[in-house]
């Protein structure tokens, strides 16, 4: 399926890493490479991440403390948003 994203998605992606590459660039790249691999993932079979809340589902990164939320529509997924597992539970639901 084809991948929309919110126009946030963007710049939480670029700031977490920014995070990363001051601690190390190699730590960027995995983050980024990570995450690649998961938004694959959910493009390929999106049915198989379980749902959060408000109609979302979430697919959660391993190594990282991260994970995504998004919502099915018809021929394509719509990632709402890019969050650390620690950020309040509302963070990005009401996004459209």
């Amino acid at each position: 399926m084809k991948l929309v994203y919110h126009p946030r998605v963007q710049s939480e992606v670029s700031e977490i890493l920014r995070y990363y590459d001051r601690i190390s660039t190699r730590l960027g790249d995995e983050f980024w490479a990570e995450l690649t691999r998961l938004l694959e993932a959910v493009a390929a079979k999106p049915e198989r991440f379980h749902f959060a809340n408000r109609g979302l589902r979430r697919a959660s990164m391993g190594r990282f403390p991260y994970h995504i939320l998004f919502r099915i529509a018809v021929g394509r997924v719509r990632v709402i948003v890019v969050r650390h597992n620690k950020r309040h539970p509302a963070y990005g639901t009401i996004r459209e």
